[in-house]
């Protein structure tokens, strides 16, 4: 069977603009890759995965006891949430997106983990803006919060994203976290000196993890940061 070398799988006006879905067959590579665009801007790729499934792997490894209760802020591809999923301690998942056609994506089945996700029962899918919740008064306190939506603390998709990153802001993360409870944020930008120094006054022992991995399109070693960070008293 022979696969079409480009193919849009979906195209939507949102209110940050165009977004796109596509697939196309990486010649170099002999692989279908999986990407989504928003305007000409590249946020995401199915061939760099890696920084994706360790913020779920870092995140759950800081967090104790059985039967978690995990937030994802950001569906994207779906690998950080599957890879919380692969965390037998997980007991329900929330994986929250403020664009319907994401959700919609995985509900149709376009990506290639979207079967395995919605097809888990402890995963719920919502339509909400991460960052709104984040500022409201919580109704559910977790015992992991996992957040990929922005580049990084400097460098937002949206404007009204920016508070999360400032100490008060931060501190409304933290009263959404139970006791012992875990805030791990993916970061396209090296350690950020500055936004380590606010995670240290509001959480425990923050942590910022360099993760590499193989660029098969360099031919080099790309590098994400994961920050892990726990409530304690």
């Amino acid at each position: 069977m022979t696969t079409a070398r480009f193919e849009e799988l979906d195209w939507q006006e949102t209110p940050m603009g165009e977004l796109t879905l596509r697939r196309r067959l990486e010649p170099t590579l002999g692989v279908d890759v999986f990407e989504v665009k928003l305007g000409e801007e590249f946020l995401m790729s199915s061939l760099f995965t890696v920084a994706e499934v360790a913020l779920a792997d870092l995140g759950l490894a800081a967090v104790s006891g059985d039967n978690l209760t995990v937030v994802v802020g950001g569906l994207g591809l779906g690998y950080t949430a599957v890879a919380a999923l692969a965390d037998a301690r997980v007991g329900s998942l929330e994986v929250i997106d403020a664009l319907p056609a994401v959700i919609d994506w995985h509900e149709r089945g376009l990506l290639p983990v979207s079967a395995q996700l919605t097809g888990d029962i402890r995963t719920t899918l919502v339509l909400d803006d991460f960052f709104a919740l984040m500022r409201r008064k919580p109704t559910t306190r977790y015992d992991a919060i996992l957040l990929d939506v922005d580049h990084s603390p400097r460098h937002q998709l949206d404007p009204s994203h920016s508070d999360l990153y400032t100490m008060a802001g931060l501190g409304q993360v933290r009263h959404h976290l139970v006791e012992g409870g875990v805030f791990a944020l993916w970061s396209d930008d090296p350690p950020d000196d500055e936004f380590m120094a606010r995670l240290s006054v509001v959480f425990s022992d923050p942590v910022a993890h360099i993760v590499d991995f193989d660029n098969a399109l360099t031919g080099g070693v790309s590098s994400n940061t994961v920050y892990v960070a726990t409530r304690h008293p």
